[in-house]
């Protein structure tokens, strides 16, 4: 049994391009390693994502359904934001 699969792909040029210069300067053996290693990348993305989503995303969520006295204000935010910026910006 095989444990590969053969596609055609169509990308737009300027991918192409990336995909044959990394092969070109040898930084990758052939277009299919360039194209594997980018789908390993789009893998580890997508586990972060969940990870983040179930360990910090949804017990903020529960605690604030648990507790909304917890929230702020739009208003509040955008202040915080602001003098945040403030600070950041005042030595330019």
């Amino acid at each position: 049994m095989r444990s590969t699969q053969q596609f055609s792909v169509t990308l737009p040029i300027e991918m192409a391009r990336m995909i044959k210069t990394k092969v070109s300067t040898g930084e990758y053996a052939s277009e299919s390693e360039v194209i594997r290693d980018g789908l390993r990348a789009l893998q580890a993305r997508d586990k972060a994502m969940e990870y983040w989503l179930r360990q910090e995303v949804a017990p903020a969520y529960d605690a604030m359904k648990a507790d909304p006295t917890r929230g702020r204000s739009i208003a509040d935010v955008r202040a915080s934001l602001a003098a945040e910026h403030d600070r950041a910006t005042k030595g330019r």
